[in-house]
């Protein structure tokens, strides 16, 4: 299956350069410079992942991943020269999945969209019928088949890293997670020397699962997260 990606950024040699990489690996790329040509394209090309400079006209990137969570999980990674963790923080919070920074190396971002489609299509999508199952901790109940996560029959709308950590918390609820086995199993990707994406993602998941931040992810001080089984 050919998959397609959303490249956005306002410097065409970025542009080009990233197109020829992701295309040299079997992509399909399609081309955005503002953040609102990344909304019509979203609705036109239907991609399988973006990935979205911060700093565009028209509309910055921070303001387009807003537009598109409310319509789209599809993966995003964000690309920007800024490199304050405040920001990467917000980006993050807003439903990002992951951040590289300017300058970066061609071969890590191909690879890095590589590990993302093998994640979230390729392991997902081969067996879903045969392993297809609903995963149930206290008042949650997780349909594999639908990619869909309700608490007490209500939908709660998570982002691909945030559907995969809780994939694993739910397939082994009770069981304590290291950064590092959350951070390979939801992004895809060698783990880095980084605690930022993984606690802004359980922050962020623990919101949308409760206002008691720990009522159903408990930090396992010096050890890891695990999910709660009562």
């Amino acid at each position: 299956m050919e998959y397609k990606i959303l490249v956005a950024d306002d410097e065409k040699e970025i542009r080009n350069l990233l197109k020829l990489y992701l295309e040299n690996d079997g992509f399909k790329v399609v081309e955005a410079s503002t953040g609102l040509e990344v909304l019509d394209l979203l609705d036109k090309e239907k991609p399988d992942m973006c990935l979205l400079d911060i700093m565009m006209p028209d509309m910055d990137g921070l303001t387009a991943l807003k537009n598109l969570r409310q319509k789209s999980n599809i993966p995003v990674m964000m690309i920007t020269a800024r490199t304050a963790d405040a920001e990467r923080i917000l980006g993050l919070n807003i439903g990002a999945d992951d951040y590289i920074c300017k300058p970066f190396n061609p071969l890590e971002v191909a690879a890095r969209v590589k590990a993302f489609m093998r994640r979230y299509y390729d392991l997902g999508a081969g067996n879903i019928k045969e392993e297809a199952e609903v995963l149930k901790a206290m008042d949650l109940e997780l349909d594999t088949d639908k990619c869909l996560l309700t608490k007490g029959g209500e939908i709660i709308e998570l982002t691909s890293v945030e559907y995969k950590m809780m994939e694993m918390f739910m397939k082994n609820p009770g069981k304590v997670f290291t950064k590092q086995q959350l951070y390979e199993y939801a992004w895809g990707d060698d783990f880095f020397a980084s605690d930022n994406n993984i606690m802004v993602a359980i922050s962020k998941l623990r919101t949308k699962l409760d206002e008691d931040a720990s009522k159903y992810i408990k930090t396992m001080r010096g050890l890891g997260y695990r999910l709660e089984i009562k």
